[in-house]
């Protein structure tokens, strides 16, 4: 498990370039997990924009991406499951780096994976970050709550709950 988890929902503007600062907490963790090295000066989130069913890209530090790698390879060569892993999970990725500024810019991919389609970000577009313990998954705004706001129907379920029923192997 990474050495801080990335906790927390944050919204932030997405610019007309197609840039978003990225949430000072998520960043530490990002630098923390991705020391710098001549070839790469500065930290990198690796953007997993790959399955049909996700609405959103899923976000990895260097550290992140290279467990998450270890665990396809662990797979079985030829699988269909470690096959399919390998394409939405390491082809259909990107990796960017953070500039100065804290910012990144959406690669094509995960603007489209996201929804961001043509003057979509000349009028102002906003996406969410939310944590996800080793990894944070970035939404559309819009896409984001709709998600929430149906997830908060399953208000009879204690969260705490599941987590114990987990630790008791059922």
């Amino acid at each position: 498990m990474a050495s801080e988890a990335f906790r927390g929902e944050f919204y932030q503007r997405v610019d007309g370039k197609a840039r978003v600062s990225i949430p000072a907490a998520f960043r530490r963790i990002l630098e923390s997990e991705d020391p710098s090295s001549p070839e790469f000066p500065r930290p990198r989130i690796y953007m997993v924009y790959g399955g049909k069913k996700r609405s959103f890209v899923e976000c990895y530090s260097k550290a992140g991406a290279d467990r998450l790698a270890e665990q396809i390879e662990a797979m079985e060569l030829g699988s269909p499951a470690r096959d399919r892993a390998e394409r939405d999970l390491i082809s259909r990725s990107v990796m960017v780096e953070i500039d100065p500024e804290g910012r990144i810019v959406l690669p094509p991919k995960v603007r489209e994976k996201m929804g961001f389609l043509g003057d979509d970000l000349s009028t102002g577009a906003e996406a969410a970050f939310a944590g996800f313990t080793n990894r944070f998954k970035l939404y559309r705004r819009e896409v984001y709550d709709a998600e929430m706001a149906e997830e908060d129907d399953d208000e009879d379920v204690d969260p705490l709950a599941l987590v114990g029923r987990a630790h008791r192997g059922g």
